[in-house]
């Protein structure tokens, strides 16, 4: 016998999992990946458990974001965009799951050039990933503009305006030969948006009541 979850369930589930993306990603990134960067080779071959650690906070941002992916397409499948919405979200998580491996190949490196080198190749191969999940967030903001009404619309166009960011971020980093003088100028915009858009959407549908469940198209 075939069961299913409710509307319901279904958004406490994509907003719990949204919440456990963003956390496991800020240790990924500003407590790992920064410490990679900046640290001597000797320290990073001394703290392989750290390490291996901030490779697990990545798997585990690629789990929930397949989990995020279903769960909106079961919320949003009646929508035209849902479907299209969610291939690019899977896009972004298994190019992302590819670019961890560069990650694990920094345990067996001796040099601090070899492992910058493969940091090097994990962000720019995450960074492609990241321009079609911001084609997800686009289309994302475009099914919750058709369906939401309100206050509501202001988190919808965040989305959309996160998703612009991403997608502006990725080109300008492989077109743009100046683009290390403006980083911190492309990176805050990003932040900025994400948080906007992406954190008001996982409060907004934890915070929801019962009665409040999306309606159905």
């Amino acid at each position: 016998m075939e069961h299913s979850l409710s509307q319901r369930s279904l958004e406490i589930i994509a907003g719990l999992s949204y919440l456990v993306i963003f956390f496991a990603a800020i240790f990924a990134n500003f407590a790992v990946l920064e410490s990679i960067v900046k640290a001597p080779v000797e320290t990073i071959q001394q703290n392989h458990i750290y390490v291996r650690a901030g490779i697990m906070a990545f798997m585990v941002t690629v789990i929930f974001d397949v989990v995020v992916a279903w769960s909106l397409y079961e919320l949003f499948k009646g929508h035209v965009l849902s479907k299209l919405s969610v291939l690019f979200r899977m896009m972004h998580a298994s190019i992302m799951a590819v670019a961890i491996y560069a990650l694990v190949m920094t345990l067996t490196l001796n040099t601090a050039d070899d492992i910058l080198r493969q940091v090097d190749i994990f962000s720019n191969t995450w960074l492609i990933g990241l321009f079609f999940f911001g084609v997800h967030l686009v289309l994302l903001g475009a099914i919750l503009l058709n369906k939401v009404k309100g206050k509501t619309r202001i988190i919808a166009a965040s989305l959309v305006v996160a998703g612009v960011m991403y997608m502006i971020d990725t080109t300008a980093h492989f077109v743009l030969p100046t683009y290390k003088d403006y980083s911190n100028i492309f990176l805050a915009l990003v932040a900025v948006s994400s948080i906007l858009g992406e954190m008001s959407l996982a409060v907004w549908l934890l915070s929801k009541k019962e009665y409040e469940a999306l309606p159905q198209l």
